[in-house]
C-alpha cells in the first residue's frame, strides 16, 4: 500500500518515522498473523519539497481484507541521526492513502477503505505513485527495435549488407543483457536484486561491444564500418530505454526541492527528485543524433572513430550524473578516474574524426 504526507519547513534535511498498523477484518479471535505494526523510516527529506509518498509491503500475514492506519510518529534530524535526542514530529502533518493522477502528474488522496492482500509474487505489479510496472521492459524492447531499424538503414551507407550483421546483432543484445547483470553484481558485490532489476548500462555496452567485435571478426565483416553504422541506433535506443527507468523507478535521483526537480519514485519513496534517468536519456539522444548527422552528412576515412567517440561521450555523461543519483557511491575516486579517461578518449576520437572527414 502507499500513503503520503507533506514535507514541512526545517533548517536542514530530516528523517520521518512512519508507523503503519494493520488489523484483519472479520476475525473474531486475532492471531499473530492477523495484525501487524510496521515502521518505515524515510531519511533525507528536503524541507518544503512538497508531498512525499511511501510504498510498503508486509509479508507473512493472513489472507483477507485489512484496515490499515498510518501516522507520523517521530521526526529526526537527518544530519544528526546518531545524537540521542530526536525532534518531535509536527502533530498537524496528516497521512493520506495515496493514489496517482497521471494527467496532472501529482499525488491525490485515495478513497478510504480496506486493503486486500494478494500473492507475494504479484506485489511487484502493485500500483505505486508515478510508477508503471513493466514500462522498463517495454521501452527497452522498443529501444532494441529502434536500434535494429536504424542499423538496417545506415549499414548500406557503410557498404555493408544488414542481413549478414543481423545474427551478430541478436548475439549482441544477449551479451548486453548478460554484461549489464555482471557489471551490476561487480558493483554491488552481491546477488541481491539482480534477478528482478539488477542491470548496469555501462556493463551492457561493454558486453555488447566485445561480442560485436568478436562476431564481426569471425564473419570477416568490416568492424569499424559496422560499429559506426550501428552507433546512432544504439544510443537512440538507449534514450528510449532510459525513459523506462524513470517510469519504473530505478536509478532514481536524489531528493531535491529545486525547480527543475521532478516528482518521481524509487518504488519505495516518492518525492521531488533530480531526474537523472531523463538527463541520461537526453545525453544519449544528443549523442545518437550527433552520430546520425555525422553518418548522413560526412564521410570519415577512419572507421570506428564515431563509435569510440560516442561511447566515450556517454561514459563521461554518466560519470557526471552518478553523483546526482540517490544510490550513493562507496568512493568518488573511480568516478573521477573514469571521467578523466573518458574525456581524453573523447577528445582524441573527435580529433581523429575531424581529421578524417572528407
Amino acid at each position: 500500500m502507499s500513503v503520503w504526507f507533506d514535507s514541512v519547513a526545517a533548517a536542514e534535511p530530516y528523517a520521518v518515522r512512519l508507523r503503519l498498523a494493520g488489523r484483519r477484518i472479520g476475525v473474531a479471535r486475532q492471531g499473530p498473523r492477523d495484525a501487524f505494526i510496521r515502521d518505515e523510516v524515510i531519511e533525507g527529506i528536503v524541507p518544503d519539497s512538497g508531498p512525499v509518498s511511501v510504498t510498503t509491503r508486509v509479508f507473512d500475514i493472513n489472507e483477507g481484507q485489512w484496515n490499515v492506519d498510518a501516522a507520523v510518529v517521530t521526526s529526526q534530524n537527518g544530519a544528526a541521526r546518531s545524537r540521542p535526542h530526536t525532534l518531535r514530529a509536527p502533530s498537524a502533518v496528516p497521512v493520506h492513502p495515496a493514489a496517482w493522477s497521471w494527467p496532472r502528474w501529482k499525488l491525490k488522496v485515495a478513497p478510504a477503505g480496506p486493503v486486500k492482500t494478494r500473492l507475494a509474487p504479484l506485489t511487484g505489479f502493485d500500483r505505486m505513485p508515478a510508477v508503471i510496472a513493466g514500462s522498463w521492459t517495454a521501452l527497452v524492447a522498443l529501444g532494441v527495435v529502434i536500434g535494429f531499424l536504424f542499423q538496417g538503414r545506415l549499414l548500406p551507407r557503410e557498404h555493408v549488407d544488414p542481413g549478414r550483421v543481423f545474427l551478430v546483432s541478436l548475439m549482441v543484445v544477449a551479451a548486453g543483457s548478460l554484461g549489464g547483470k555482471l557489471w551490476f553484481i561487480g558493483l554491488r558485490r552481491s546477488l541481491h536484486g539482480v534477478w528482478c532489476d539488477g542491470m548496469c548500462i555501462q556493463g551492457a555496452l561493454v558486453g555488447a561491444a566485445v561480442v560485436m567485435i568478436a562476431g564481426l571478426a569471425v564473419l570477416h565483416l568490416p568492424i569499424g564500418a559496422v560499429v559506426d553504422g550501428t552507433t546512432p541506433g544504439l544510443f537512440l535506443g538507449i534514450a528510449v530505454g532510459r525513459v523506462g527507468c524513470f517510469l519504473t523507478g530505478c536509478c532514481a535521483g536524489r531528493l531535491s526541492a529545486s525547480r527543475w526537480a521532478l516528482w518521481s519514485s524509487d518504488r519505495r519513496v516518492g518525492a521531488r527528485r533530480v531526474p537523472t534517468q531523463l538527463l541520461e536519456s537526453l545525453s544519449a539522444l544528443v549523442i545518437g543524433l550527433a552520430g546520425l548527422a555525422v553518418i548522413l552528412h560526412t564521410t570519415t576515412a577512419t572507421s570506428g572513430a564515431l563509435f569510440v567517440a560516442s561511447f566515450a561521450a556517454y561514459t563521461l555523461c554518466r560519470q557526471l550524473l552518478l553523483p546526482l543519483r540517490a544510490e550513493g557511491r562507496k568512493t568518488s575516486r573511480g568516478t573521477t578516474v573514469t571521467a578523466v579517461v573518458a574525456a581524453v578518449v573523447l577528445s582524441a576520437s573527435v580529433a581523429v574524426l575531424m581529421i578524417g572527414v572528407r
